[in-house]
């Protein structure tokens, strides 16, 4: 019989802002007390576990998943059964994924769909973006539904995948403005789809049909471009933007200014962009370029996992998530004689949390609770659940990861739990290993050993207007209203209109109107007008 209750006792207790020796004390799926030398005299249903020498951290939040998904003629291979297992294995407790209907479809109905889904498989707890992939009526009003009822509190715009996802400036600053006047997190995919599109155009008619073509059709400047455009209409409106899958230097230099200059814009690298590059798009072996295929590419300067680190470490990038999109090997062969129809995604659920402490921790980049800050707590603070998750305190959701630092481990593809066959950290060594997972008071993962039961998660609610983000937009709101000047009404002449049109005629045509008869320049004004 499971226990009831569980005491941690003797770790290092580590949350975003300081580190304390502390023991943790769960009962029914929450944290109940956090000090030192706790004791309990009633051992019934009590299991106590030794930290001594380990940390004791929220349990990780991937901000970016895509589980389950139908996406480019075929459907992810990791579903939420077997991607939420992966995520507990890796110290990861809770995921964020993403409903996305078709264009012209409801934005409700996705969502029920997902949770329809989801609900019976999902071993930890999870929560939904919602994409909005067109624009009417309709959508902003069930934007509105969602964010007020439905618990939903983030939208996902595209830039990019033209005549499928993709939406224009026009309808980008409609959807923002919506975010922002119902209290949500605007999101963006970051690329020029119309220049993408015209890429690989060019990149087929040259003969380029690999998977080096994915990233020669979309290069940096595609997606720095687009993360000013979306950084400028959210700022046009005042709404708070979060910028998913930062994956090249140019987009995380364009993000960081940025928020040196004040904007609201939260900036998001991904664990493929933090622990791998794109010169693999350039493997003789197809089937092993094909496997790093997403998008944004991973960009083929080795330097950009380093600096993306580096802007993490230092908040000018705010969160982590993985864009978690798994695609086995034969699924990717749909692009075998073109890139463009080579499934996007790559996995990443369950080796974030690793990935980024040998990359970010171990390393030196970055201290432990800079750790937690970017693999969970920041995430449950934009997305306001905050501190029921993302926090080792009392009252907090019982979501906490042991955490052994000196550990080390191999990702393989032959070890994991995600249902993928191949892995794109495969090889890497990484100091940092979770040894024990509680996902809701329940030990879940345990000595390499998984406990999980598909619908042990549940769906987490989130309401609008995180204050962790709307405190500045609320304020700028009430003191940056434009307003109008106050004078007096302008009493001087004015210049008839049938005179400016005689202007503009004359400065248009040759001069030898000045010679001609008035009949004449009153046919050409007719000329002007149709």
């Amino acid at each position: 019989m499971e226990p009831s209750r569980l005491l941690i006792k003797g770790g290092k207790v580590v949350n975003e802002d300081c580190s304390v020796l502390s023991d943790v004390y769960i009962e029914n799926g929450k944290i109940v007390e956090v000090g030192l030398n706790l004791h309990f005299p009633d051992a019934s249903g009590l299991r106590v576990i030794d930290a001594t020498d380990k940390l004791v951290i929220p349990g990780g939040v991937d901000a970016h998943t895509h589980l389950e998904l139908a996406f480019m003629g075929t459907k992810t291979a990791d579903d939420f059964h077997s991607g939420t297992k992966a995520a507990l294995a890796g110290g990861t407790t809770m995921v964020l994924d993403f409903a996305i209907p078709q264009k012209g479809k409801s934005l409700l109905e996705a969502y029920d769909c997902w949770r329809e889904t989801a609900d019976p498989k999902v071993c930890c707890d999870y929560s939904l973006h919602i994409a909005v992939t067109w624009w009417s009526d309709k959508v902003k009003k069930e934007m509105e539904t969602l964010a007020k009822e439905k618990g939903v509190n983030s939208f996902k715009m595209f830039m990019a995948y033209k005549d499928l996802y993709m939406l224009q400036d026009t309808e980008l600053y409609a959807a923002f403005s919506q975010c922002k006047e119902v209290g949500a997190i605007a999101q963006v995919h970051a690329e020029n789809g119309d220049l993408i599109a015209e890429g690989a155009k060019k990149m087929l008619s040259m003969g380029i049909t690999g998977p080096e073509g994915h990233e020669l059709c979309r290069p940096e400047e595609v997606e720095a471009e687009a993360t000013q455009r979306a950084i400028t209409i959210a700022n046009a409106v005042n709404c708070p933007l979060y910028v998913v899958h930062v994956m090249s230097k140019s987009a995380a230099k364009v993000v960081s200014n940025a928020r040196r200059d004040g904007r609201v814009v939260f900036g998001e690298p991904i664990a493929a962009g933090l622990g791998t590059d794109g010169t693999h798009y350039w493997h003789k072996e197809w089937a092993h370029a094909a496997g790093f295929v997403m998008g944004p590419p991973l960009r083929p300067d080795p330097s950009t996992p380093g600096y993306l680190m580096d802007l993490l470490a230092n908040d000018d990038l705010s969160v982590t998530g993985t864009d978690n999109c798994t695609f086995s090997v034969c699924q990717k062969a749909l692009g075998k004689d073109d890139f463009t129809k080579i499934p996007n995604g790559v996995n990443g659920v369950e080796d974030r949390m690793s990935v980024i402490w040998e990359k970010g921790v171990h390393s030196g980049k970055m201290d432990e609770n800079r750790f937690v800050a970017v693999t969970s707590s920041n995430a449950a603070k934009i997305f306001n659940f905050y501190p029921q998750k993302g926090r080792i305190a009392k009252n907090s959701d019982a979501d906490v990861v042991i955490w052994d630092p000196k550990l080390t481990r191999k990702i393989s593809a032959k070890t994991h739990h995600q249902a993928v066959d191949y892995n794109i950290f495969e090889g890497m060594e990484c100091h940092g290993v979770p040894v024990v997972t509680i996902s809701r008071g329940k030990v879940v993962y345990e000595d390499g050993r998984l406990n999980v039961s598909p619908g042990h998660g549940r769906f987490v609610h989130r309401q609008p207007f995180p204050q962790f983000v709307y405190k500045r937009i609320e304020q700028r709101e009430q003191v940056g209203k434009p307003t109008a000047v106050i004078r007096k009404p302008y009493a001087g002449k004015i210049i008839s209109s049938h005179n400016i049109r005689i202007f503009f005629i004359l400065g248009s045509f040759d001069m030898f109107l000045l010679h001609t008869s008035l009949s004449c320049v009153c046919v050409c004004v007719c000329v002007w007008e149709l």
